[in-house]
């Protein structure tokens, strides 16, 4: 039984241009990835650094404190446009 590895091709001109054609077209490329739809009202938990006079205006009406900062962030969001 034959090798098929060994084996020459029937026409190697059409060979060689099959190999050059896969060797030099560019594939497709993939679409990018879509950014997730804003959903209004979801909130992300994130890490954030504060100067701790700032963290200290906002703790000091006590519970509620991440909403107070959350409002003021929004504000001025907001406002920049």
């Amino acid at each position: 039984m034959s090798d098929m590895r060994n084996r020459r091709p029937a026409d190697p001109r059409r060979a060689a241009e099959a190999a050059f054609k896969a060797a030099t077209t560019r594939k497709p490329e993939s679409p990018p990835p879509s950014a997730p739809a804003a959903v209004p009202g979801v909130r992300e938990s994130v890490t954030l650094r504060l100067d701790s006079a700032v963290l200290e205006h906002f703790q000091k009406d006590g519970p509620g404190w991440q909403d107070r900062i959350n409002d003021a962030l929004r504000a001025l969001v907001l406002r920049e446009g």
